[in-house]
């Protein structure tokens, strides 16, 4: 099942992509679930599977403008240097535990809408990932049990802005407004025969920059969401962003920026094709 959130002449809603079209779920469900994080906590689906048997498009896609398939996530964590290459070109070990940082909401941008290159700094990078997204709430995981707390799968591009982050911090270095790419859906679980087999590429401007396999993640999902799980309680809807490997600008010589009128792609086998146009800040 792939899920997304969109909206259309003004309302928000969310729905499943079946084909072009999308089945409006939002429609169907409002009065349970008023977006699709609640839809997740309330375990809907089940409910969408069945609300899907024999269902046709309500709307082509054409007709809807996406929005990031979680719209309020409680927590978006990051995962830095989580492959060994990526590591290594960042001159430094690869890390002896998970190396965490956050992001807020009003950073991410939706399949096909842009990407805001800050006005204050022209080291504007990709980082093309693996996002996950928690489905069954907990705390204290365990990484045999990891995989029953996912709900699914999407695409994800931490861009960065890099002088900030190595300058600065690493907070502010990740956290521009709108730098944030996360979609175009959610690919639930049960549609993933095996989470450490995604094939994931980056492309700017149609030229691969980027291109690796998520079994080569130092830290697997599972692992993450037991590391992760010690220290605060996953709930539906957050989203891990698992890291990104080598080929990121800042370690080209000589570096390669993102910036207006620039196209950055982030594809997984399996998930989806993240697509963003870069525009400068107003």
């Amino acid at each position: 099942m792939k899920l997304v959130s969109f909206s259309e002449s003004g309302r928000q809603s969310y729905g499943a992509v079946i084909g072009d079209g999308i089945v409006d779920l939002g429609r169907r469900f409002a009065v349970r679930f008023k977006n699709l994080r609640a839809a997740i906590a309330g375990n809907a689906q089940a409910s969408f599977a069945e609300a899907l048997k024999d269902a046709k498009a309500d709307f082509r896609r054409s007709q809807v403008k996406l929005l990031p398939p979680i719209t309020d996530p409680e927590k978006i964590l990051c995962v830095g240097r989580n492959y060994r290459a990526h590591a290594a070109e960042s001159g430094g070990k690869p890390p002896e535990f998970p190396s965490l940082f956050v992001r807020l909401t009003n950073t991410l941008v939706a399949d096909g809408d842009a990407l805001v290159a800050p006005k204050i700094s022209t080291d504007f990078d990709f980082e093309g990932e693996l996002a996950v997204i928690i489905g069954k709430p907990g705390r204290h995981v365990l990484r045999a049990d990891a995989l029953t707390h996912v709900f699914g799968y999407s695409c994800f591009n931490d861009s960065s802005v890099r002088n900030i982050q190595f300058k600065h911090s690493l907070t502010a270095g990740k956290n521009f407004v709108a730098t944030g790419g996360f979609g175009p859906w959610i690919v639930t679980a049960d549609e993933i025969a095996d989470p450490t087999r995604f094939d994931l590429r980056t492309r700017l401007n149609g030229t691969e920059v980027q291109h690796t396999r998520t079994d080569e993640l130092i830290f697997d999902v599972p692992t993450l969401i037991e590391y992760i799980s010690a220290f605060t309680p996953l709930a539906p809807g957050d989203v891990i962003a698992t890291g990104t490997p080598e080929g990121v600008g800042f370690a080209r010589k000589p570096p390669l920026w993102m910036k207006a009128g620039d196209v950055v792609e982030v594809e997984i086998s399996g998930v989806g094709l993240l697509r963003n146009p870069v525009i400068a800040e107003s």
